[in-house]
């Protein structure tokens, strides 16, 4: 796995939906920019206000994981600020997926790690010790999470990835991303994107089919 993860580390979550979209997390951005994490899912289910399960997951968590948080559809109230973006830091934290906003811009983006979030928020979730859960599935962005899938998040967006079949899945995104340099040798040298895509010779087969058809029923 854990040279599954780094070929992910080479690649970019565009790439990745350019293959598939399952597993993207609509609606999350980077909290600060350029940005990238890697890693196995840490998962978290908030039960809306109560975040008390935020401080008990920072326990637990291990080194280079993924703290992804589910906060139960809550959209107002941060469950994540400064002071928990320095204990993930000293926990060494690879990165955090936050389905809700945060708080605490400042600190967040001079140190810890990096965060994927719904935007901002000055009121806060509260330490009540009601209930939570930590390791289980949980959904973010509309997609479902299980505890240790593979979280490629980066400028772009945030994908969760099950462990099966992610070796093959990274290797034909390490063959993708290769391609590029190339493609764009190509457009500096002359030749045109359709020509090189093979777009205009799809558009121009296909206007022609269109043209004969019109004569037939003509």
């Amino acid at each position: 796995m854990e040279e599954t993860l780094q070929k992910f580390g080479q690649v970019s979550t565009g790439s990745l939906g350019h293959l598939t979209d399952f597993g993207y997390a609509i609606g999350l951005q980077a909290l600060t920019r350029p940005a990238k994490a890697v890693g196995r899912a840490f998962t978290v289910r908030i039960p809306r206000l109560d975040a008390t399960i935020v401080h008990y997951a920072l326990n637990l968590i291990e080194p280079g994981e993924v703290l992804v948080l589910d906060t139960s559809g809550e959209r107002e109230r941060a469950c994540w600020g400064g002071v928990v973006g320095h204990a993930a830091l000293r926990a060494g934290v690879a990165g955090v997926v936050v389905d809700g906003p945060v708080t605490d811009w400042e600190e967040l983006t001079a140190s810890g790690p990096p965060v994927w979030c719904r935007g901002l928020s000055s009121i806060t979730g509260r330490r009540l010790g009601l209930e939570g859960a930590v390791l289980v599935p949980v959904q973010v962005g509309g997609a479902v999470v299980q505890p240790g899938d593979i979280v490629l998040a980066d400028s772009d967006g945030v994908f969760f990835v099950s462990p099966d079949g992610a070796a093959e899945l990274a290797d034909a995104l390490i063959v993708r991303e290769a391609r590029e340099p190339g493609l764009k040798r190509r457009l500096d040298a002359g030749e045109k994107m359709g020509d090189i895509s093979g777009a205009r010779q799809a558009v121009d087969d296909a206007m022609a089919e269109q043209r004969a058809q019109a004569g037939t029923t003509g």
